[in-house]
């Protein structure tokens, strides 16, 4: 169904989908060995926190005016423009060893990520017509893929030197930077009615796109905890690093099997709102296993704990991890359908970028929250503290989500939208 979906997209499409690939490929090939990395050359964690979030933080903060140029200068020169600047700083990461150097090439990193990302996002929602949500189910395929990939493909160089991960992802980012210089067609974007500003205020007074990324916001806050909040409960219960590695290889694996299909699926059955509104409760009732499990088990006594034991304590991990990816899946690729209808298709880069920005900083405030009550409940029998945070998280969100749903407010003939202009209705 993948490659059905994938010969229905234009060539545009079609290139920017290989693209994500290799852009994923690229990324995870590099960023998830960084910090062993920078243990080798002699630092701490504090000053590799520093490093990694400082990339985070470059990058969010300037989602907004990735968006921005991309409705102005258009999403072709931006997407060109973060994949070239992606050369430059993985190229960084391989040459230098001081602090300044990884900082330097960490902002150059984060910035990459702000200018090509709501661009092509952007970019396919123009090209995929009246099929947005499949042509970004097909997208995220080939994105978990890229993300399955990337890190085989640095653990393998690791083995050899880091230099090398960083030389392999120069080439592949300066490969897709010159096939999109040659094969990507330019799309034409009208004059914008508004100065910068003027467009900002735009956005900050559609109240419906603001009620629907604060709605969205939970995917982001929920997203984060395949990174933090399963890695941790899947190595505290089996005893065993190697046991975080299953949590993402079963999300990818998920992923890439059941995306199109759920995709389809929603479509016969819900409307993009109600598709929305179902994910993301499905998102949060997926943490519903672990909040009844965490308090029981412990993890294991010293020594090495038998595999029998190891895979019974996964379970409830994995089982989360299952129904966590489906909930994923039902949710993006409608809420990337539903973007330009609450917002306007006239400035999407600038929604895409708002819209990146404002979920960014509440998932990194989820995750602290999340983080500071997995401190407090440690190992008491109040461990289930977290995952019911997680869940309420899901269910606001979807309730966010059905609430303006059942308002009409995500139709286009929805009230704000009259507020967009004649622009946005033609």
């Amino acid at each position: 169904m993948t490659l059905d979906g994938f010969r229905r997209l234009s060539p545009a499409a079609r290139l920017l989908v290989i693209n994500q690939f290799g852009i994923n490929v690229g990324f995870y090939m590099l960023l998830p060995f960084l910090a062993a990395h920078m243990t080798g050359l002699g630092y701490g964690a504090a000053m590799i926190g520093l490093v990694l979030g400082i990339r985070n933080l470059s990058q969010q903060g300037m989602f907004l005016v990735g968006g921005t140029a991309s409705d102005r200068l258009g999403c072709r020169p931006m997407i060109i423009a973060g994949c070239a600047l992606r050369v430059v700083s993985f190229g960084l990461f391989g040459v230098f060893t001081s602090l300044p150097g990884l900082v330097a090439a960490a902002v150059l990193t984060g910035l990459a990520g702000a200018l090509f990302n709501p661009a092509v996002r952007t970019y396919l929602m123009h090209e995929a017509g009246d099929r947005r949500a499949e042509a970004f189910a097909v997208f995220n395929v080939f994105a978990h893929a890229g993300t399955l990939v990337g890190p085989l493909l640095g653990a393998a160089l690791l083995a050899l030197d880091f230099r090398l991960i960083a030389l392999v992802a120069c080439v592949a980012f300066a490969v897709l930077t010159l096939a999109q210089i040659v094969v990507l067609p330019r799309r034409e974007h009208g004059p914008q009615q508004h100065s910068v500003l003027g467009s900002w205020r735009e956005v900050f007074a559609n109240r419906r796109f603001l009620m629907f990324t604060l709605a969205l916001s939970a995917y982001f806050g929920l997203y984060n905890q395949l990174y933090l909040m399963l890695p941790l409960e899947a190595q505290r219960v089996s005893g065993l690093t190697e046991a975080v590695a299953a949590v993402f290889v079963v999300s990818t694996v998920v992923g890439i099997a059941l995306q199109v299909r759920i995709t389809q699926w929603c479509r016969r059955r819900w409307s993009a709102g109600r598709s929305v509104s179902i994910g993301l409760a499905c998102m949060g009732a997926s943490f519903l296993p672990l909040l009844l499990s965490s308090p029981l088990l412990d993890a294991p006594a010293a020594g090495e704990p038998g595999w029998g034991v190891v895979a019974l304590a996964c379970v409830p991990v994995l089982l989360t991890t299952v129904v966590f990816t489906i909930g994923m899946a039902i949710t993006n690729p409608f809420a990337m359908e539903l973007l330009p209808i609450v917002g306007s298709e006239r400035l999407a880069g600038t929604y895409y970028g708002f819209y990146y920005l404002v979920s960014s900083l509440v998932a990194a405030a989820v995750s602290w929250v999340v983080g500071a009550l997995l401190d407090v409940a440690g190992e008491a029998p109040i461990r289930w503290v977290p995952w019911l945070a997680l869940l309420v998280v899901g269910l606001l969100g979807g309730a966010g989500a059905a609430l303006l749903e059942r308002r009409g407010l995500l139709d286009r003939a929805g009230e704000p939208a009259r507020d967009q202009g004649k622009e946005t209705r033609r």
